[in-house]
Order: C-alpha cells, then sequence, then structure tokens
C-alpha cells in the first residue's frame, strides 16, 4: 500500500528564498583577516589553526543563475538541510510512483528494469553532478562528495538499516526458524530474530558479486603502477555496465523462475500428502520385501478410494481424498491439486484413472520419495522413514522458497488514473532530484570548506540519509510485521539497493572519472565498500535465519568504517 503524504514543498521553498536570498553559492575568493585577535563576531585562519567562520566576505556564484546560496557555516548548514530535504522527497515520489506502477504492470519487465533504477536515481544524479562542475580541478575536488555518497548509502544499508530491520522484526526462534508473529522472548540474542526465505541468499550472493568492478578498479594500486589506470577504469566501467544489464535481465526473469520453483514443490507436496495418508491406510506396507512398490496393496488401495466401484477414479473422487489430507495448513488449491494427480496418472487421457494407471502412478511417487530422501540402503517392506523424510524436505523446501499465497493481493480500482499518477510521480521526483543534486553538491562542498571539515565524511554521514530514508522507512514498516515473507522482502530491498550501488552508481562515476580524466584515488573509500559488502554478503549468503546478536555486527560495522577511512586516509595518508 502506498503512503499518501503532502510536503509543502512550495512554502518551504519561498520560505528558503527569503531566508538565503542574500547569499551566493559556489565559492570564488576567499579574504582572511591578518588581525591575530577575534572581534568575537569572525574567525580567523592562524598558525596553521582553522576556525570556524560564521560571518565571511567570500564571494560565490548562485547555481542556475537565481538559487540561494552562501559561504558561512550555518548558511551552508540550512542549505544542506534543505537541498537535502528536497533530495528525499524525491526520492519518496520515486518510490511511491514505482508501487503504484508494480501494483498495476506487475513485476517482470517494469519490477525487475525499471524499478531497480528508479531506486538509485537520487544517488546517481548527484555522483553524476559532483563530477559536472567547473573545470577539472573543481570536479577532483567535488568528485569526493560523489564517492562519499556512494560509500555511506552501501554502509548505511548494510549496517544500521539491516541490524535496525533484525530488531524490528524479530520473533521467537524455534527449531532454527523464527516463528511468524510471535515474538515472546523478549531480547534473547539467541532466541529471538528473522528468518528469510532462499530467494534472499541469492541476492546476497549477488550484492557479493557486484564488488567485482571495485576489485577491477585497484588493481594498478595494489601493484603499485600509475601506468594502467586510466585501462582499469575503462575495463571496470565495462563490467560495471555488463554486470548492470544481466542484473536488470535477472530481475526481469526471477519471478517467473520463482513461480516454476514453487509450483514444483507445491506439486512435491501434494505427493508427500497423499503418500503419508496411503501409508496409514496400508497400514505402513507400501513396500513389498526387496523394497519395491507393493503392486497388491496399492491395488487394495485403489479400491477404497474408488467409491462407486466402476473401476476408475474421478474427479470429484479425487477431491474426497485430497480433501481428507492435511497438508500442514499449507494453502492448497484443491482443484489444482485434483489436476496435477490426473496429469502425472491419466496416461490415456481420459480424464479418469484406472487401476492400472493408479498403480504405476503410485509407484512412479514411491520411487521418486526414496531417491530423494533414501541414499545408499534399500528400504525393508516396513522401512517407511523415508515417506516422512521426503515429507519433511518437502515442507522445507516449500519454507525456504516463501510462498506468496499468504498476501492478499487486491485489484486496482481505477487503472486509468492511477496510472497517471504512477507517471506523474516519477517525473516529478526526477525532476526534483535532477534541478536539487546540483544545489546540494555545491552546498556540501562550500559547507566543507567554511568548516574545514573533508566532503566525504559530510556526504558519508548526511547524505545517504536523504536518498535512502524513504526505502529505510518502509523496509521497516514491512519488518515490523513480523512474517518471514516480508523480512524476506525487506532484505531483498536492502541487497538489491546495494547491488544498484556497486554497479549503476560506480559505472556513473567511473564514467566521470574516465570522460574527464580524474585522478581515481580512492583506496581507503573502497576498501571500506569492500569490506562491508563482503562480510554482510557471505553472512547472509549461507544462512536463512538471523538471531538478534547478529545485528551487533551489522552495527558494530558503521563506526568500524567511518574509523577506517580516517585514519587510511588522514593517519597513514592513502588519499
Amino acid at each position: 500500500m502506498v503512503r499518501k503524504i503532502e510536503y509543502p514543498v512550495f512554502s518551504l521553498f519561498f520560505v528558503l528564498l527569503v531566508l538565503t536570498g542574500a547569499g551566493q553559492s559556489r565559492v570564488i575568493t576567499e579574504e582572511y583577516s591578518s588581525d591575530p585577535v577575534s572581534d568575537g563576531v569572525h574567525y580567523h585562519r592562524q598558525e596553521g589553526h582553522t576556525f570556524l567562520r560564521l560571518v565571511s566576505s567570500e564571494t560565490c556564484e548562485q547555481t542556475y543563475g537565481f538559487l540561494p546560496c552562501t559561504s558561512t557555516v550555518l548558511g551552508n548548514l540550512f542549505l544542506i538541510l534543505v537541498y537535502g530535504y528536497l533530495m528525499f522527497l524525491a526520492a519518496t515520489y520515486l518510490s511511491n510512483g514505482s508501487e503504484l506502477l508494480l501494483e498495476i504492470l506487475g513485476p517482470g519487465i517494469i519490477g525487475g528494469l525499471f524499478l531497480p533504477i528508479l531506486g538509485a536515481l537520487p544517488d546517481a544524479m548527484l555522483i553524476l553532478v559532483s563530477g559536472l562542475s567547473g573545470s577539472k580541478e573543481i570536479a577532483q575536488s567535488q568528485v569526493l562528495v560523489g564517492m562519499g555518497l556512494l560509500a555511506g548509502s552501501t554502509v548505511m544499508l548494510l549496517t544500521l538499516l539491516w541490524g535496525s530491520c533484525v530488531v524490528v522484526g524479530k520473533c521467537d526462534i524455534e527449531n532454527s526458524i523464527a516463528i511468524d508473529l510471535r515474538d515472546t522472548k523478549g531480547l534473547s540474542l539467541n532466541g529471538s530474530g528473522v528468518s528469510t526465505d532462499i530467494w534472499t541468499t541469492y541476492a546476497a550472493r549477488i550484492m557479493a558479486v557486484s564488488v567485482i568492478p571495485f576489485i577491477i578498479v585497484q588493481l594498478p594500486q595494489v601493484l603499485h603502477t600509475t601506468s594502467g589506470r586510466r585501462l582499469a577504469v575503462l575495463i571496470s566501467l565495462i563490467v560495471s555496465i555488463a554486470l548492470l544489464i544481466s542484473y536488470c535481465l535477472y530481475q526481469v526473469f526471477q519471478p517467473w523462475i520463482q513461480k516454476r520453483r514453487l509450483a514444483y514443490v507445491k506439486h512435491k507436496h501434494v505427493i508427500s500428502g497423499i503418500l503419508k495418508h496411503l501409508k496409514k491406510h496400508s497400514l505402513g506396507r507400501l513396500l513389498t520385501e526387496d523394497g519395491e512398490p507393493d503392486t497388491n496393496v496399492i491395488r487394495k488401495l485403489f479400491t477404497t478410494i474408488d467409491l462407486n466401484s466402476d473401476g476408475s477414479l474421478s474427479d470429484s473422487e479425487l477431491r474426497a481424498l485430497i480433501i481428507g489430507i492435511q497438508f500442514d495448513q499449507m494453502d492448497l488449491d484443491k482443484d489444482d491439486a485434483v489436476e496435477k494427480v490426473i496429469k502425472d496418472f491419466d496416461t490415456s487421457n481420459d480424464s479418469l484413472i484406472d487401476v492400472e494407471e493408479f498403480v504405476k502412478g503410485i509407484s512412479k511417487w514411491l520411487n521418486e520419495a526414496k531417491r530423494s530422501a533414501v541414499s545408499g540402503h534399500n528400504p525393508g517392506p516396513h522401512t517407511i522413514k523415508f515417506i516422512n523424510d521426503f515429507h519433511l524436505q518437502t515442507k522445507k523446501e516449500h519454507y525456504l522458497l516463501g510462498d506468496q499465497s499468504d498476501e492478499v493481493v487486491e485489484g486496482v480500482e481505477n487503472p486509468k488514473w492511477t496510472s497517471y499518477k504512477a507517471v506523474l510521480m516519477l517525473l516529478l521526483g526526477t525532476a526534483i532530484a535532477a534541478a536539487f543534486a546540483d544545489p546540494l553538491v555545491d552546498a556540501v562542498d562550500n559547507f566543507s570548506s567554511a568548516t574545514s571539515i573533508p566532503s566525504f565524511f559530510i556526504s558519508f554521514i548526511v547524505l545517504p540519509l536523504a536518498t535512502n530514508s524513504s526505502e529505510a522507512v518502509s523496509a521497516l514498516i514491512f519488518a515490523s510485521r513480523k512474517k518471514q515473507r516480508t523480512a524476506s522482502l525487506t532484505f531483498s530491498e536492502i541487497y538489491g539497493a546495494v547491488t544498484m550501488n556497486n554497479i549503476l552508481c560506480l559505472s556513473v562515476f567511473l564514467a566521470l572519472v574516465y570522460v574527464r580524466n580524474l585522478t581515481w584515488d580512492f583506496s581507503a573509500e573502497v576498501l571500506v565498500i569492500l569490506i562491508v559488502c563482503i562480510v554482510m554478503g557471505i553472512f547472509a549468503s549461507f544462512r536463512i535465519t538471523f538471531p538478534l546478536w547478529t545485528c551487533s555486527v551489522a552495527f558494530a560495522l558503521y563506526p568500524f568504517s567511518l574509523v577506517l577511512v580516517y585514519v587510511l586516509d588522514y593517519v597513514f595518508g592513502w588519499s
């Protein structure tokens, strides 16, 4: 359900113009007082020390010739907040418009191709404008804002948001699985947590693979050579674009792959349920002494199911059999189950199952269950454990795939109006992101100049809050529903957002570096991205249940990332 939010954009922007209308934007010149004594209003640079300048005589250039700006600390802080809010607004419009479009058109091309790109659009816009401004020297300086946003978004999503979703979505863990809607163990580090489906582990693995372009572009630095840096940037750009295309194609075809695998597991569930039911009525003797299907017992079972004794099983008789079977509270369509049985057994294509077809069909099912659940030995006549093993294995597969039948799918009441609304929201979100990305980058760069705080750290901490906050709120709302289905969706979206950062946003960044012939000197930043993505990717690739203690790992990685970049850049001088 898309949240309906009203935003006072124009009134807020009017206030912005009034409060900062006298200001300017890009810094052109700087004047410092030579008076060693502060007058209490101005601050100065003295003897290598930098002080905050609350008031400055610097001059600068207005973005687009009319947008307000300033060279003071408080003025730029205010502009960062306002422009950041507008970027948050753009991200929200894009998110809500995407959800509306998905309701109408469903997954596939829209859900797999356009929506992931739209979700990363604000970040991509900010990265693009950070390297387009002014001369090559200015671009080299401002591109730190883009790298800070790229690293900050990835780290925030995989640390603060990931850990928060575990805390918000925790349920009681029993037999290594989180039980939907049951949260009675409080803050038990091992007794509560979240579980996801197997598709979520695939998303985590794809995320881990998406760091390959970062490794390629860093190879010249690792090899301590400068001759191949431009070529490494080009190769990394090509690889990231190839990964982007591959990822979008995978997202397009994934819904059909998922539906086919789920249908196959439901088919196995019908097989295991019927075999388990027949085992009870045959007193456990479905096999002969040598472990082969006992055709005499199967024929007797046929006569008990053939209610009208006409020598064949009809739809109604099969339905009566299936209705009497408990499929472990799985939402199984009875008509679909009957159709699966007839399709498997009816070799004569007359929509009826005679005794020979029934014997052959049940024998085939028994052999399939033996192959799936028994390895290395031949079960005896009373050894029906393999049926139970097959049944439990099928239940586990069904759970891992994450059946979506528990979600109510509502039709769109007015698809034409909803489609218009979705397109308008997408266009408005794109326009706002395109218009205010450049002034936001300028404000961050000017704030960095006024405070001598590296622009990387400002963009690392502040900008992801603007561009990813709507996704974060949506993820936390889904996680709070405390179900395996919604937890899977939440974490899959987190991994997907990081993947798009690593391939789409990096592609934009690498294209800027290559086209403008900028210097690639971001070893510490790339190392942070690699560490966080690989640690969390491996962590989430081989498990589906995350106890509450796992959130501490994610939370600890955030301050670790900031400290690591600072130490490597400003203590060891990597950059």
